[in-house]
Formats: structure tokens, C-alpha cells, sequence
């Protein structure tokens, strides 16, 4: 099992995006969802716990598996909360969950991206991915949950059964500023059956 290296400052790319899928006690596992379709604007989904087990159960779509996995790092890197320091990071998304990037902006913390939403992997009209996190910290509203990055609930993150509604693949807006600790929580929670909101942390 290779073991984390130590966090360092690192430019946004895709090779530091991964590391956040490298196997270690508490790492968050790549979640791949396969949609289809039922009533209304709800979709059943099914997760993997990584890109390979996608690949494993689905052979002959391992380009479209991978290809979403890249789609989705990618979007990652747009759209994950940014944090002035990895203290607040991690109280949201739980200690060695997060990584330091380096922008035009300045220097800042994101979470590693948990996992990846995939629809309509068999349809030849193409398939839409979306990226996932999750928290291991016990002071989070959704730890253990598999989130989007505007702040929506997924379910528990050992579900490997989704529903989800069909603008969950809808581009989120990207992150032009950071927030404080708790503020991921925040969103969640507005966003949550007993409430609602638009606010999030883009602009």
C-alpha cells in the first residue's frame, strides 16, 4: 500500500488530483454512479468504489470509464471549496483529506475529490460525469455522505444504490473565492430536506 507523501505546494493538475485516490486508512475511494433511467425526474444509481471496479464490471466501456474519471478530476479542480488554510479544510473534510494548490490567485486548500458520478455509460448519445466528495470529519453535518461540490446530498457513502435527479450532471460554477471552516457544512444543511438554498461559494 503506497503511503501518502507529505502534503506539499503543488500547481492544479491533474496528477495531484489523484493522489487523493491513493489507498491509505481513511482515504475516500473513487465512486463511479452508472444512472438509468425511471419515473419523473429521478434516476436510480449505481457506485463503484473506483475507476478500475467501473472497468472490472463494464469491460466494454473502459475508454468511457476512464474518460469520466478525467472529466471528473477536472471538474474537480474547478469546482471544489477553496480554504485559506488546510486547518479549516480539514475540520470540514477530515485530516490528511485535503491538499494545497497554487493558482494566479494565490495559494489555497481543496478537499480531494471522493469519487465521480457517470450517466448514461451505455447510451450512444455519450455519458455525463460529475465529481464527488465525502468528510471524515466528526464535526461535520455529512460526514461519511457523498456530496456535490454546490453542497447536495447523496446518501451515505458505503451506498452503493443512488437516487439522484437528472440536473445533478448540470456544470456548477466555478470557485473564485474561499470560505472558512464549516462553511461547506453550512451549505449542506441549507440544502437538505428541511431546507433550501442557492448559496454557495462561486463568483
Amino acid at each position: 500500500m503506497e503511503q501518502r507523501k507529505q502534503k506539499r505546494s503543488v500547481s492544479i493538475n491533474l496528477a495531484s488530483m489523484r493522489k487523493g485516490f491513493a489507498p491509505k486508512p481513511l482515504a475516500v475511494g473513487v465512486a463511479t454512479v452508472l444512472l438509468s433511467a425511471c419515473g419523473g425526474n429521478r434516476q436510480d444509481a449505481d457506485v463503484y468504489t473506483s475507476a478500475n471496479d467501473c472497468i472490472e464490471k463494464n469491460p466494454e466501456f473502459a475508454e468511457q470509464c476512464t474518460a469520466a474519471y478525467q472529466q471528473a478530476l477536472e471538474e474537480a479542480a474547478r469546482t471544489a471549496p477553496k480554504y485559506n488554510n488546510a486547518t479549516d479544510c480539514e475540520y470540514d473534510f477530515g485530516q490528511q483529506q485535503c491538499h494545497q494548490v497554487e493558482s494566479g490567485g494565490g495559494s489555497f486548500f481543496v478537499p480531494f475529490m471522493a469519487g465521480y458520478m457517470l450517466s448514461n455509460l451505455m447510451s450512444p448519445r455519450g455519458y455525463h460525469s460529475q465529481p464527488l466528495f465525502t468528510s471524515y470529519s466528526p464535526y461535520s453535518p455529512y460526514r461519511y455522505r457523498w456530496t456535490t461540490a454546490d453542497g447536495w446530498d447523496y446518501g451515505y457513502y458505503k451506498d452503493r444504490r443512488l437516487k439522484v435527479d437528472k440536473d445533478a450532471f448540470k456544470p456548477k460554477p466555478a470557485v473564485n473565492r474561499t470560505i472558512k471552516r464549516g462553511g461547506f457544512g453550512s451549505t449542506v444543511r441549507a440544502k437538505s430536506s428541511w431546507g433550501s438554498s442557492s448559496k454557495g461559494w462561486g463568483g
